[in-house]
């Protein structure tokens, strides 16, 4: 379990990578990533904003010289345990980083969140927290 969350937090920062999103530490080699999203003209808190009502979840996160304030941050944190949990593998982390990409690349675009919003619950569909539940 634990080295599968590795290879998805992996997958999912070369996936952020791709898109052209700063790691701080160019990677991963735990749970989770640091994205600096300086270089994407958006702050932490309006990429929080903008990704939750997209229903993907980060938390705004400070980066290294950061010269925003904590309430505002340069930069997300994102994890891979949960997802990891409901069974995603590798290919679900490079969707959900495009999906990343959608949501930032049309910050303030109501549809495009809604259209994401449709494709996380489309993909979460097929992994469901308590499949034993039916």
């Amino acid at each position: 379990y634990q080295q599968n969350i590795v290879k998805n937090a992996r997958a999912l920062a070369s996936g952020l990578i791709a898109h052209g999103f700063r790691l701080v530490s160019g990677g991963t080699d735990n749970h989770l990533m640091l994205v600096d999203l300086r270089n994407k003209g958006v702050n932490g808190k309006e990429t929080e904003k903008a990704l939750v009502k997209a229903d993907i979840t980060c938390n705004k996160n400070m980066v290294p010289y950061d010269t925003k304030s904590p309430f505002v941050t340069s930069g997300i944190r994102i994890g891979t345990p949960a997802m990891t949990t409901r069974g995603m593998k590798e290919n679900e982390m490079k969707i959900i980083a495009l999906l990343i990409d959608k949501v930032l690349s049309n910050l303030g675009n109501e549809n495009v969140y809604n259209q994401v919003r449709n494709e996380v619950k489309e993909l979460t569909s097929k992994f469901p927290l308590y499949p034993e539940l039916g």
